[in-house]
């Protein structure tokens, strides 16, 4: 029984070890400046999305990998919930906008990986989706390119990360939110 409890505990470190590393990397403030995520509520949520979106892909494709992915997202869940509530949303309101967000992010992260399927031009792909979903239109011209050109940087990183390191909490991405 007490093993039991030592694992769950160990397990719940290793996800917040794991979250905490995605939102930093959101936290970026080139994401902000340079990658045209608005400073907003929803462009923050855009930004972990993206990093939790990059996460789960590069946890797909490991079996032993998708508990901990189901994890980090479930956090991300409950993070965002305790987000809308500090917003000053009351109770009656908070599981409709968690199902609206949920649904917000579950679509991005169907748009992203359509983008990203392995077809011609993924980048564009990629750049015409966060175009449409992330970056504002008054951002300019290349910006959603930059973005996107940074998601296939961290991307690559993130599927460099072992899944060693990933099972003792880290993900190996090098400098805070730089593109490859």
């Amino acid at each position: 029984m007490f093993e039991r409890l030592r694992t769950n505990r160990r397990n719940r470190e290793v996800v917040e070890r794991l979250y905490g590393e995605l939102v930093a990397l959101a936290r970026s403030p080139d994401l902000y400046l340079d990658h045209g995520v608005p400073d907003t509520v929803m462009g923050r949520f855009d930004a972990l999305s993206i990093h939790v979106f990059l996460f789960l892909q590069r946890c797909r494709e490991e079996p032993a990998l998708q508990p901990i992915a189901q994890d980090v997202v479930d956090r991300f869940i409950i993070d965002v919930e305790q987000s809308i509530r500090e917003l000053g949303v009351g109770d009656p309101s908070v599981p409709k906008r968690m199902r609206k967000l949920a649904g917000i992010f579950y679509e991005r992260v169907a748009a992203y990986d359509a983008a990203l399927d392995g077809s011609q031009a993924p980048l564009a792909r990629l750049a015409a989706t966060l175009q449409a979903r992330v970056v504002p239109a008054e951002a300019g011209e290349g910006v959603a390119l930059r973005l996107a050109t940074y998601m296939a940087g961290m991307r690559t990183r993130f599927q460099a990360t072992t899944a060693t390191a990933i099972l003792s909490g880290s993900i190996e991405t090098g400098e805070l939110g730089g593109a490859a």
